[in-house]
């Protein structure tokens, strides 16, 4: 990917020389143990409450802090509530996010819409193509990103109308439909409103941040050495797809990317490897993941919390981690 060659020393440093804590991660405990196949999405909300995302379903669960069903969203009784059948039904949900009011966000791939529930009942959707991940947003905005629109970022206002798009996809290959397959991404957000891009397919694992308003901010790279033969099969793959016809095939390169919300610190996983950068790029830490078990864990969710990490895969279910970074001298 192109970054400023200063930033690219930066993170090669930070990715070499500067890294802090490195070793094992091994689950405390596994949790919700029902939740496991089909997991796609979860999200802790300002109420304490877990929000989890699994497809298919027609519904986001919500769990209490003790780990019961308290309800699903959406969950109209009888005739109540919105009376298109699209507001009452989650078709195949891709992303999900919850803002600080208790609104969750679902990227319904099959619907082509982000569909919206707020916690008075209200219901409505955004139409977008193929969205994939979503990011809620300050003022009752929400984040999009898609499977092929031209701007890697929509953002819609509470009123479902496309406000801004911003960012350029790279140009990772010269097939036009392959390289906007390349850049494909997931979102996530901190505090402030950043938004944060993980590259889902891009040979070297990248996660860039913008502002709410579409500006470019640091890009952070997982470039050590160890990682380059792997990016180096990714171009030759790559250079062999754009000499055939039909639909890209290819591993996602970057699992799941997750946000310290008050920090920006950055933890990005790739295979059962999850790195962690602070919010200038530089490198703190690696770790393999195993579960309870001693199984080898390959995430597509990672929720940074204060103490703690919740960890998931698709289908192993969803597990607690210390946070290494939050170690207390014995």
């Amino acid at each position: 990917m192109k970054i400023p060659a200063v930033l690219c020393l930066l993170a090669c440093l930070a990715t070499s020389g500067f890294a802090q804590d490195e070793g094992e991660l091994t689950a405390k405990s596994r949790i919700l143990s029902n939740v496991g196949p089909g997991l796609r999405s979860v999200r802790i909300g300002a109420d304490g409450n877990m929000y989890v995302l699994t497809a298919p379903a027609a519904y986001v669960s919500v769990f209490g802090k003790d780990g019961k069903l308290r309800r699903n969203i959406p969950d109209f009784p009888g005739t109540a509530g919105p009376q298109a059948a699209e507001l009452r039904a989650i078709r195949f949900g891709e992303g999900m996010d919850v803002d600080a009011s208790g609104t969750v966000y679902v990227a319904d791939r099959e619907a082509n819409a982000v569909k919206i529930w707020d916690a008075a009942g209200g219901a409505r959707m955004a139409h977008v193509r193929a969205p994939l991940s979503v990011a809620a947003l300050p003022d009752g905005e929400v984040a999009v990103t898609t499977l092929g629109e031209p701007h890697l970022v929509i953002v819609f206002d509470k009123n479902g109308r496309d406000v801004r798009e911003f960012g350029d996809p790279e140009q990772i290959s010269d097939r036009t439909d392959l390289n906007r397959f390349l850049n494909i991404g997931q979102l996530a957000a901190d505090a402030k409103g950043h938004l944060f891009y993980g590259f889902d397919y891009t040979p070297e694992p990248t996660v860039r941040e913008y502002d709410r308003f579409g500006y470019a901010g640091q890009d952070i790279e997982y470039t050590a050495l160890e990682a380059a033969p792997a990016a180096q099969a990714i171009r030759r793959e790559i250079r062999r797809q754009e000499k055939k016809s039909g639909a890209p095939i290819f591993k996602r390169v970057l699992n799941a990317v997750g946000v310290d919300r008050e920090s920006g610190d950055v933890w990005m996983a790739v295979s059962n490897d999850l790195f962690h950068f602070d919010k200038e790029g530089t490198r703190l830490g690696g770790y393999k993941l195993y579960t309870a078990e001693g199984a080898r864990l390959e995430p597509n969710i990672v929720v940074v919390e204060k103490d703690r990490l919740m960890i998931g895969s698709d289908p192993l279910g969803l597990y607690v981690f210390d946070r290494p970074d939050k170690k207390t001298s014995q």
